[in-house]
């Protein structure tokens, strides 16, 4: 499926030649229709002679909008640059021109209309002939050319031609397993909630498909999904798409967002491109200027790093480090559109080259440059790191099976990747011995290591008195394995951003605070444990009288010690008690329940509980009516 726009002057015919096409007029705003004025998108299909249908973006012409109609082109496969007879070429006609260019829209059919305005034939031949003029150097020199009037519908049927036969020489786009819509519209249907529109990028959309709203990361579910007006139960690559949303606002999501599929993309706020600086241009894009950056329907202010030299200007090439003032989608050997703020003027464009370069680059490194012409040429490097972030955390048989390399080739750059940070080995050992080592990205990786912030902190703000999630929660939160989840745990950063014990995860310096209420209670039960350190009240007891949060509480803060379902010691007398009774061993060679019963003036119920217990974990081992010393050494001041 293809997707087409249109290019052009204000009031050259953009709008009339789409109804004329597809019988849809596409200014949909009422002021677009009082002002015979297209101020937004507007959106047709035109169903072909084959059977297949096409989208079609028609955009404003008129220079104060310049910016709606680069929220349209970004996605479009082919253009319609339309130049109305009667006037020729005017200045919207050569910038919409330029934008064409730096966006790399290679197809394109170029549509003199209002012919029937015109009754000099000999007009309409310098018309044509200016047209060409304009087109010498660059890449539409050659591109088809028809005379039509969509009054009359003359020409017409040659433009469908034309149409068929430039889009059949366009490359269909691949389904990549990673879908993205850069949404370009947003509204709010009664009975159905949020609808969000654009061109659909890499992947198909099914019906129940999660998905993401980013950069904001919202979560939400395809409910359902139209192409053309005609409900589908998937949406392919290429198709204009309507996505019925649940589980979110349509007040949550604006033109610019990006739906995709959930934890395939992480939003970036520093992009590595080359950039060229269009001839006529009145300005050099200097180092630090602050300029306006398009990417899809994405606009953002950014400031320009240009490296390897102090200024670009019009007419040269060269490599930049955009910081984006806030986070956008982009993925490399995307387009992007690069403007003046004021006065609004295109500057030049360029192509995405590194998504994800995580640091500032030095600008006169002359390494840098390198890497970055080894990325623009897909080096198998790049091909490799690419391959691993889409799969997220795999094995390394995998990343060699989607990235189709040969493993000559990745022995030779596989530790430097490893040594650089970028791709993160899980597991010790060979893995071109062992093939289903683990590996991760970086960006993977650091995507991974914010869920597990915002999860822990979530955790700590619901249950304040909890010492923490279950590791077996987060896991699950985190979809990912048993064996991934132990690996991840086991890295540096989350050592230093967590804490675990055996059954929990908080944040690092977590403490339960309790209020002083709750403080009050804990220190009435103290002396309560005090005045009869072996003879303690029930657990049930502790729970009913502190509650069962304030109890779990203190267990964790390690004032009391629960040796049984129903017995609880102060750690205080805990760790005496475990002391002397391995001394006693140590003296007699071993302790009955009767010996402890009577050492410590309890009763066979406390002295089997804490002798069990210490059973259960090795500090003991059981010999008929007997325990000896376990094979677990434990002491107990340094230990606990």
């Amino acid at each position: 499926m293809h997707v087409i726009g249109t290019a052009g002057h204000v009031d050259h015919g953009k709008s009339t030649l789409v109804k004329a096409l597809t019988g849809i007029h596409p200014d949909r705003l009422k002021e677009e229709q009082e002002r015979e004025m297209t101020i937004d998108l507007g959106f047709a299909w035109l169903k072909m002679p084959d059977g297949s249908e096409i989208g079609i973006v028609d955009v404003p012409g008129h220079r104060d909008f310049i910016e709606n109609m680069l929220a349209g082109v970004g996605g479009i496969d082919a253009a319609l640059l339309v130049i109305a007879a009667d006037e020729g070429v005017m200045p919207q006609t050569r910038e919409h021109l330029a934008i064409l260019d730096l966006l790399s829209i290679t197809s394109c059919i170029i549509v003199m209309t209002k012919i029937d305005l015109v009754d000099d034939p000999d007009w309409l031949d310098l018309v044509e002939l200016e047209i060409h003029e304009v087109l010498q150097g660059t890449k539409y020199m050659d591109a088809p050319f028809v005379r039509v009037s969509a009054q009359s519908g003359e020409g017409i049927p040659d433009l469908v031609r034309l149409l068929s036969i430039k889009l059949s020489e366009t490359q269909t786009r691949v389904d990549l397993g990673r879908p993205r819509l850069p949404i370009d519209r947003v509204f709010s249907i009664s009975g159905f909630g949020t609808v969000v529109t654009g061109t659909l990028l890499d992947g198909s959309l099914r019906i129940g498909d999660d998905v993401e709203i980013l950069p904001e990361g919202f979560k939400a579910r395809v409910r359902g999904l139209q192409t053309h007006k005609e409900k589908e139960l998937i949406a392919q690559p290429g198709s204009r798409t309507a996505v019925n949303l649940s589980g979110i606002d349509h007040i949550q999501v604006r033109r610019g967002c990006v739906l995709t599929g959930a934890g395939k993309y992480l939003p970036t706020q520093r992009i590595d491109g080359k950039v060229k600086i269009l001839p006529g241009a009145e300005l050099s894009l200097k180092h630090n200027m602050e300029v306006k950056f398009f990417l899809g329907a994405t606009e953002e202010l950014a400031r320009v790093r240009v490296l390897g030299t102090d200024q670009l200007s019009p007419g040269q090439e060269g490599w930049i480090q955009l910081e984006i003032k806030g986070p956008v989608v982009a993925v490399r050997n995307d387009r992007f559109i690069l403007r003046i703020p004021s006065p609004g003027e295109t500057i030049g464009g360029g192509i995405v080259v590194n998504p994800q370069p995580g640091r500032r680059h030095k600008r006169f490194q002359s390494q840098i440059i390198q890497q970055l012409e080894a990325y623009l040429h897909g080096n198998p490097e790049e091909i490799f790191l690419q391959a691993c972030l889409d799969l997220g955390v795999c094995e390394f048989s995998d990343i060699i099976k989607k990235s189709r390399l040969e493993i000559v080739s990745i022995r030779g750059f596989l530790p430097g990747l490893i040594e650089s940070g970028l791709i993160i080995q899980l597991e010790p050992g060979d893995p071109f011995q062992k093939s289903n080592l683990r590996f991760c990205s970086i960006s993977w990786y650091k995507n991974l290591l914010n869920q597990m912030s915002i999860l822990v902190q979530n955790y700590h703000e619901q249950y304040p008195l909890r010492g923490g999630i279950p590791r077996s929660e987060l896991r699950s939160k985190l979809k990912i394995d048993q064996k991934t989840f132990n690996l991840l745990l086991s890295l540096k950063e989350p050592q230093d951003l967590f804490a675990f014990s055996e059954q929990l995860v908080s944040r690092s310096g977590f403490n339960v605070v309790l209020s002083l209420a709750q403080e009050g209670l804990v220190s009435q039960l103290i002396r309560r444990f005090e005045a009869a350190p072996f003879s303690t009240p029930a657990v049930k007891e502790c729970q009913q009288f502190l509650g069962e949060e304030v109890w779990q509480a203190v267990l964790q803060k390690r004032i009391f010690m629960q040796v049984s379902a129903d017995v609880a010691f102060l750690t205080t007398t805990y760790k005496q008690t475990i002391k002397i009774t391995l001394e006693q061993i140590e003296i007699n060679g071993s302790i009955t329940v009767s010996n402890f019963r009577d050492l410590f003036a309890t009763s066979r119920k406390y002295a089997l509980a804490f002798l069990e217990h210490l059973d259960q974990l090795g500090i003991t081992l059981r010999e008929g009516d007997e325990r000896k010393a376990g094979k677990t050494k434990l002491d107990v001041d340094r230990d606990m």
